[in-house]
């Protein structure tokens, strides 16, 4: 009797060591051949299921190049996966060892960015929703409050707002359109807000769970196999670098200096100023020309129009001026503009850009965007105003509070409001086509569009003019 006891003590704390460990009973920490016990790893198969699991079922339904994407986006949740597995048997790296133990991830985002590329797709807005939104998963990246990255929470909340621009785009075209698009589309933002978000918040507030006892982790995880497709694979990157870092500008100061002691050489070198310049003759000469008319022929009319559009308004430009003022100007095809280094005593502006989309992350002053073309402009919080001037084709998302918008001599805008800013003034002046998306009222619920009055009648009552938007009625 008390043999048999003692066995079944011994049963029960072998079980009870083997949890302990997060491993079942028999399994090897070596190899790691049978399934974790975690619950961390537990909840986030869970998770995956459930919301990753939603964008897979739309994504088969539409197929073709969504469905493509919807695949590497899997990808890359299993080399996530695979990397919390692993760095739970490994000691905590350098930065220069995370970047070298997260190559898996960046060659998935690499892929995912390649799509984007090129010729654009019909389904543009479906790629870059999910390129940009796989930055989230650098979270893991976090080591600490010197490692140049915010908390895991923020930084995924972060990078959501990067990739919502493009996703929004998806809801309002196909509306109407395609419920299954409409489907996707919800599904990849709840993926990440609140899926993603909510299971760090759970389990990895603070960064990715290291063994002070583990393995060095100077090799990469391995990369993702062909045969596995969702619980598979491994881990992360560490975020891209900004635009804004120290190191372009200092960059093009040396660039410059160079530039200038190759000047200095060239004239300290005895050879004549104008020893490659050309020899005018006389037949050249204004004065022995036969036709000494003032008109442009249209062959140097051409000529001079298809030079760079920004040959006339100057280079691309994106600097603090100041300390007070961010100027972005000229900047042509450019989707990755980013200013994350702002606060509320500073002002943005945008001058001269076209075909491009600006992310201001942080609280300013007041933005002004003035003769941009196809540009959008995404924001959090602005203190006095946000300006649009002089502009065709201009989209603005406000994701915290605006005050006041205004919108003058400009065809064509979609101002996106976020729940905080329904109470902003928008003021409209000699613009046309001007619609306000906001919020529908339940958390599944579509975005509702407005469109704003450009004409107006006005009569005259009692003495007075009473002027309303005109109604058209349908006959």
């Amino acid at each position: 009797m008390e043999e048999k006891l003692i066995q079944r003590l011994e049963s029960a704390v072998a079980r009870l060591e083997a949890l302990s460990l997060g491993f079942r009973p028999g399994s090897s920490s070596e190899d790691g051949a049978d399934a974790p016990v975690d619950p961390a790893i537990v909840a986030y198969d869970d998770f995956v299921a459930k919301f990753l699991g939603r964008v897979s079922a739309a994504a088969t339904k539409i197929g073709g190049k969504v469905l493509e994407i919807s695949k590497i986006l899997e990808e890359a949740f299993s080399v996530q996966k695979e990397f919390l597995v692993k760095a739970k048997q490994c000691q905590k790296p350098d930065i220069g060892g995370m970047a070298e133990f997260l190559k898996p991830l960046n060659e998935v985002i690499m892929k995912a960015n390649a799509l984007t590329e090129g010729r654009r797709s019909d389904f543009f807005n479906h790629f870059k929703a999910v390129a940009d939104s796989l930055t989230a998963l650098a979270w893991i990246a976090y080591l600490g409050k010197d490692c140049g990255m915010s908390l895991p929470i923020t930084h995924v909340e972060e990078s959501w707002q990067m990739a919502e621009f493009y996703n929004n785009k998806v809801l309002v075209e196909y509306k109407s359109k395609d419920p299954n698009h409409v489907e996707w589309a919800k599904a990849l933002k709840e993926l990440y807000m609140p899926g993603l978000r909510d299971y760090v918040k759970s389990f990895y507030p603070l960064g990715s769970v290291w063994n002070p006892t583990g393995k060095t982790a100077t090799t990469p995880v391995s990369a993702p196999s062909k045969a596995s497709p969702i619980n598979a694979p491994a881990p992360p990157p560490p975020p891209p670098t900004s635009l804004l870092t120290p190191e372009s500008s200092g960059t093009s100061s040396s660039r410059s200096k160079e530039g200038l002691a190759a000047v200095f050489r060239e004239i300290n070198s005895g050879k004549p100023v104008t020893a490659d310049l050309r020899k005018v003759t006389d037949d050249m000469k204004t004065k022995n020309r036969a036709n000494r008319t003032s008109i442009v022929g249209s062959s140097e009319k051409d000529a001079r129009t298809s030079s760079p559009s920004f040959s006339k308004a100057g280079p691309p430009k994106l600097e603090l001026q100041m300390g007070r003022k961010w100027v972005v100007e000229n900047q042509i095809g450019r989707k990755n503009l980013v200013i994350d280094d702002c606060d509320a005593k500073q002002s943005v502006y945008v001058f001269g850009c076209k075909d491009s989309v600006l992310q201001i992350q942080g609280k300013v002053n007041n933005i002004t965007v003035d003769k941009c073309t196809k540009m959008g402009i995404v924001f959090t919080d602005v203190v006095a105003a946000c300006e649009i001037v002089n502009c065709n084709a201009i989209e603005l998302q406000c994701q915290g509070s605006a005050p006041t918008i205004s919108v003058d001599n400009t065809g064509g805008c979609q101002l996106y409001l976020s729940k905080e800013s329904l109470g902003a003034s928008i003021t409209t002046a000699k613009s046309s086509e001007i619609n306000v998306l906001v919020p529908g009222g339940g958390l599944d619920a579509d975005w509702v569009e407005h469109s704003l009055p450009q004409q107006f009648v006005h009569t005259l009552k009692d003495g007075q003019f009473v002027t309303s938007p005109v109604s058209h009625s349908g006959g």
